[in-house]
């Protein structure tokens, strides 16, 4: 059985939609939840998926290996970022590597690195008058964004787009894609 665990401070729709893909396979569970954000829409979704949910702050994370502990003693096998906010410390890239992944709502090296997420990284790509825009599926380093690109896919990004018709865009990309990129790590066929 892989184990994943996943660490997210918003609504959780990635999360959703990764646990759904494997919802029906006895070799893979989503183990935990992790997040930092005590308001955050992937608290209730974890619930309704009878996932537990592991809460921690900044220094928690920075200052303890309560986090690292946690995620050994459950025999976590890929750490999956679906729209966590912190940087991961260097010692947990180093007790996982190539075992924590990422997804970002550009195509790197474009748009990324610190404070570009979300509705800014949309905003950014529309204002620059992007053709197009698109996700990229990384492993983590040490550094916001920099890790080696596993996965990308690209979408059109009309003259008359605005960063909430891109971000619908971008979405799309990612449900269809995470799920199985993840899969695909897994089990070493990227």
């Amino acid at each position: 059985m892989k184990r994943l665990a996943i660490f997210a401070s918003g609504s959780g729709s990635n999360a959703e939609k990764i646990y759904d893909y494997f919802a029906a396979r006895e070799d893979v569970e989503v183990s935990l939840i992790f997040t930092n954000n005590p308001q955050a829409g992937v608290i209730k979704r974890a619930c309704n998926m009878q996932i537990p949910v592991v809460f921690f702050d900044k220094k928690t994370l920075y200052q303890t290996r309560k986090v690292l502990q946690i995620l050994q003693n459950e025999g976590i096998d890929l750490v999956v970022l679906a729209g966590f906010m912190l940087l991961v410390p260097p010692f947990l890239v180093e007790a996982f590597p190539n075992r924590i992944i990422n997804i970002h709502p550009a195509l790197l090296p474009k748009y990324g690195g610190k404070g570009m997420y979300g509705q800014f990284v949309h905003e950014a790509v529309v204002n620059a008058k992007e053709k197009e825009s698109g996700i990229t599926i990384h492993y983590v380093n040490e550094h916001y964004d920099e890790g080696n690109v596993i996965f990308q896919a690209s979408c059109v990004v009309d003259p008359t787009d605005t960063s909430v018709d891109l971000a619908a865009k971008i979405h799309a990309l990612e449900h269809e894609n995470y799920p199985r990129v993840i899969d695909e790590v897994l089990y070493k066929k990227r």
